[in-house]
């Protein structure tokens, strides 16, 4: 597949680090671009971040284009300000202006809100999202796979979003019901 990664302006980089491995492993094309606010984030949690691909105000890029096939876009993580944009149609960054091309070309278009608590705004902007075609997946790890650190709770998720992309890992155990 060929994916774009898009990494805002949230807490949570250890969930776009993963997905890029992840992604590059199993022999995936993957392009980033990261925000602004993702640098900002970034260094005040001690996170290095991807080496990006793309710079955020490139929409010269080929992603920013229609025309230009590719698969999918994961947002990861996603601010709740990018998420805003995307759901308004507010393509003023590589990043949302992708978005908005996954949305009118029916491509997959993944968005990892990694925020708490949501407010009306916030749960309104994830429905406009969601009736576009877009899916939005909050942050939320599992404990029924029983992590023993903080690499299974990311490989959880990173695991969820991979399904969401239809790619085959081996990131966290799978629910079996209640014997197994």
């Amino acid at each position: 597949m060929d994916i774009l990664v898009g990494i805002s302006g949230a807490s949570g980089m250890p969930y776009a680090k993963a997905l890029i491995t992840e992604l590059k492993k199993g022999g995936h094309n993957v392009n980033v671009v990261i925000s602004k606010g993702a640098y900002t984030v970034a260094k005040h949690e001690r996170v290095v971040l991807p080496k990006p691909d793309y710079a955020e105000d490139d929409l010269a890029a080929p992603f920013a284009s229609g025309s230009y096939k590719f698969d999918a876009m994961v947002i990861i993580p996603c601010s709740l300000k990018t998420l805003g944009e995307i759901a308004h149609g507010i393509g003023s960054t590589l990043i949302t202006r992708a978005a908005e091309v996954c949305l009118k070309e029916r491509r997959k278009l993944i968005l990892v809100i990694r925020e708490t608590p949501l407010s009306l705004v916030a749960i309104e902007n994830m429905r406009l999202v969601t009736l576009a075609g877009g899916t939005v997946m909050p942050a939320s790890p599992a404990f029924y796979p029983g992590p023993k650190g903080i690499d299974d709770v990311v490989g959880f998720m990173v695991g969820r979003v991979m399904d969401q992309l239809g790619l085959e890992h081996n990131l966290y155990k799978r629910w079996k019901g209640k014997d197994g």
